[in-house]
């Protein structure tokens, strides 16, 4: 449970930040949250309207809320600029705003990528934006998840997609560790309260399966969520995965799913949370595996005519 008092949310308009306010609302959390485009009226919630390059509409975000979660974030981009512009100099941003309001707690959402920055300019600037987080002398938290799936998702869709058709196409073979959106919202609220048990302290959070999912796995669990008991899980050479990132850059332009940026990391073999860096499980516990998910993720796609 959130400390009572305002919670400023930047990224609420987003996928993880929609599950946010869902679970914010749940728990009679009030919150004042940054968006670009003018919002529906909705109980409990303060909507801020600006960007992370407007200074003025960050500082009344900021102002008199208890704690700033940052979960605003650029995932896809056409140039590594446009990485720094929203991930590093954008959280310099709103760091520079908690200190003018005051505001002394900071959860920044960053990403597993950022454990290794060489691999993608993605995952550098969230490398960049930890440091930034870390020299703000500020009571921080940095949760870094994995793979996210869920309602409203739109990255994983095409996976849920060609699992119906029976072939998954996969990176190279690996290990990949996942959360549910739920969940990632729930332990973003678990971890707002200050204390000395995350003050300071980085989290690698996930579902609790122990040495994430081999990705033939994960094929068939997205099978089994589609209705679909076998499916042929395809694992890419890491050439022929660069070869169909620069395809669907070409035809899909800035919707791309699997860009460059994207293929250069998903090679990596292992993209498994470390269980040292769990949050404290007095805090919060996962408690939705894989299978249950990605099951109900099918059936929200379909509900709302993202999948057959």
């Amino acid at each position: 449970m959130v400390a009572s008092g305002t919670l400023a949310i930047t990224g609420a308009t987003g996928f993880v930040g929609q599950a946010v306010l869902d679970d914010a609302a749940r728990q009679g959390v009030g919150v004042r949250a940054l968006t670009r485009k003018p919002q529906a009226e909705r109980e409990g919630i303060t909507w801020v309207h600006g960007t992370l390059d407007d200074a003025e509409a960050l500082r009344r975000l900021a102002e008199g809320a208890n704690a700033m979660l940052h979960i605003a974030a650029l995932t896809n981009a056409a140039h590594p600029t446009q990485f720094e512009a929203a991930n590093v100099v954008g959280t310099a941003a709103v760091i520079e705003a908690c200190k003018q309001a005051g505001l002394k707690r900071l959860v920044f959402v960053s990403s597993l990528s950022a454990r290794e920055p060489d691999l993608s300019d993605y995952g550098a600037s969230k490398a960049r934006a930890e440091d930034l987080v870390r020299e703000s002398g500020l009571d921080w938290t940095i949760v870094r998840p994995p793979a996210v799936y869920g309602p409203r998702d739109k990255d994983m869709l095409d996976l849920f997609r060609a699992a119906r058709l029976r072939v998954v196409p996969l990176p190279p073979k690996g290990r990949t560790s996942l959360i549910h959106v739920a969940d990632l919202a729930d332990v973003l609220l678990a971890l707002v309260p200050t204390g000395k048990d995350v003050s300071g302290k980085l989290f690698e959070v996930d579902d609790g399966q122990p040495q994430g999912y081999l990705h033939r796995e994960m094929a068939r669990l997205l099978g089994i969520a589609v209705g679909r008991r076998r499916v042929l899980p395809l694992n890419l050479p890491a050439r022929l995965l660069h070869a169909a990132a620069r395809g669907d850059r070409l035809v899909r332009g800035m919707k791309a799913k699997l860009t460059p940026d994207r293929a250069r990391y998903m090679v990596h073999a292992d993209w498994v949370c470390d269980p040292v860096l769990a949050a404290p499980a007095d805090r919060w516990q996962p408690r939705i595996g894989a299978r249950t998910g990605f099951t109900e993720t099918a059936r929200w796609y379909r509900a709302h005519g993202w999948l057959k």
